[in-house]
């Protein structure tokens, strides 16, 4: 089967001569953006990765550049991805948190979702909203987006056809998404039934079952595997597409919990790690018998999928005129079997909980981004440009043409891509987070200040300075009386109160 990600395909004109290359600037750009879901910084061989094989994905570094200072919109999925998709940074996104919708039922219950799809999905993104998709949809692009959504109900105002994208293949739902063997799966507005059983995420070991046997874990994985489904719908968008300008948002769940991979891969590394102990799935993801194998094997099996897909660009002819990135929407997680610490997960930074997903410390919101376009990036370059998810919309409108909104956040850097001198700078950038007790971050040249546990008070600014510092080991805040001010103003002008009540952080003035 074979599947494709999302990929900025670019119209490019190159004139080679004397062994120069002459650059002219591209109009209609295919795009394709694949976005990992909770890979971390150091999980791919090209950012430092030693026990988990990522060849396709280190080759699009070799053809590309690495980004080493780019960043996730939020520490949590639902709002990186609007962040991401609206260019505003979560002072001013709409969604700012996971909403799981609840005031409409037993939305945590699996079995009742699919009797009714109505308890299915998250708070939706209002109508009229300005996305990626409906801007390049503007411009002439076909647009998909296959994989998780998390950014509107079935039937909402939210649903991918309604916010830009013309053609949706995957989960809608990001609860949903806690198993790779799902009942259904969403086409556009119509549910695909995959045949598999009813194992609802967070099943346990039969009681009694030997967790050191193998066979005790037979009902944990089935015949349909989504992420197979899935790519070969991205196969048939780049087929379909593949002479008019296209936009492919991949958003693949991998490696995202539950531990759930094909038993081939999973072998690769049982010969590769040895035997370990199970993990028997206390925090409510399904048990693995080798929870290690199973979640290098994830990754690998998606890094396959990125190698088959640049493959079938290559065998269609428009590699060469197709952009890549590749990314990941926060950190590593730190439950539910993952072991961060084994795999160095978050590079040089923090892998305990408290510092990796649902944080603002940089575990869990810097991430890897590569970005690879033939004859116009750079081969083997790499940038420390600061960058974050709400720079994307900007850089695709200057990449396209496309009209950019009056009231984003993000800053285009396509002048980084291009090796260009006027890339433009932020003079400051910032995350709040309404949930894991309340937080804010802001990033200033090399200072990072945080403020955690507002919900239960704290008002108190951390500082750290990254470049001396980078893994945020030691508070300067007493020292730095003069930055802790201008943080602390930039905190209050980058806040504005959520639409949503389930946002508003009250001890920041919301009411």
């Amino acid at each position: 089967m074979k599947y494709l990600s999302l990929t900025l395909v670019v119209f490019t004109s190159i004139v080679i001569s004397s062994c120069t290359i002459e650059k002219k600037e591209p109009t209609q750009p295919n795009i394709i953006y694949i976005l990992a879901d909770d890979l971390g910084y150091g999980e791919l061989g090209c950012y430092g990765q030693e026990k988990i094989e990522t060849p396709s994905i280190d080759r699009l570094a070799e053809k590309g550049m690495m980004f080493t200072q780019h960043y996730s919109g939020s520490p949590v999925c639902a709002p990186s991805r609007c962040i991401l998709l609206t260019g505003k940074h979560s002072g001013h996104s709409f969604i700012r948190g996971n909403h799981e919708w609840g005031e409409r039922g037993d939305v945590w219950n699996y079995r009742a979702m699919i009797e009714d799809p109505g308890l299915e999905g998250q708070y939706p993104l209002p109508e009229g909203t300005i996305t990626i998709g409906t801007m390049l949809q503007k411009q002439g692009y076909k647009t998909a987006i296959v994989g998780k959504w998390g950014l509107g109900a079935p039937a909402s105002s939210g649903v991918p056809t309604k916010q830009g994208f013309d053609f949706f293949f995957g989960y809608n739902c990001q609860r949903q998404a806690h198993t790779y063997n799902p009942v259904h799966l969403w086409k556009n507005d119509e549910r695909v039934f995959t045949g598999n059983d009813t194992i609802p995420p967070g099943t346990k070991l039969p009681e009694g079952a030997d967790p050191y046997d193998d066979a005790s874990y037979s009902d944990f994985w089935q015949d349909v595997y989504s992420p197979d489904m899935m790519f070969d719908e991205i196969t048939n968008f780049v087929n379909k597409n593949r002479d008019n300008p296209f936009f492919l948002y991949w958003a693949t769940t991998i490696p995202h919990l539950a531990l759930q991979a094909p038993p081939g891969w999973i072998k690769k590394y049982v010969e590769k790690f040895g035997d370990e102990e199970p993990y028997t799935g206390d925090r409510g993801y399904f048990p693995n018998r080798y929870p290690h194998a199973a979640y290098a094997a994830m990754i690998s099996y998606l890094d396959n999928q990125v190698g088959i897909l640049v493959q079938q660009l290559k065998d269609l002819g428009i590699y060469d005129n197709t952009m890549i990135i590749f990314t990941s929407d926060n950190g590593p997680s730190y439950t539910g079997g993952t072991d961060s610490p084994f795999f160095n997960s978050a590079g040089i930074y923090s892998e305990k909980n408290g510092r990796v997903k649902g944080y603002v410390y940089e575990g869990g919101i810097r991430i890897p981004m590569i970005a690879s376009w033939p004859g116009m990036i750079k081969e083997g370059s790499e940038t420390d440009h600061i960058s974050a998810f709400w720079d994307v919309l900007p850089t695709l409108a200057d990449l396209t043409g496309a009209d950019k909104p009056a009231d984003i956040d993000g800053l285009s850097f396509l002048a980084t891509l291009l090796g260009e001198k006027n890339q433009e700078e932020h003079d400051y950038m910032y995350w709040e987070f309404p949930s894991y007790s309340g937080q804010q971050a802001v990033r200033m040249g090399k200072w990072k200040a945080i403020r955690k546990d507002i919900f239960k008070g704290n008002m108190d600014i951390e500082l750290y300075d990254l470049e001396s510092d980078p893994v945020e080991s030691i508070n300067i805040a007493a020292e730095h009386h003069d930055i802790i001010v201008r943080i602390d103003s930039i905190m209050k002008v980058a806040h504005v109160p959520a639409e949503l009540d389930r946002f508003k952080i009250k001890e920041l003035g919301d009411k």
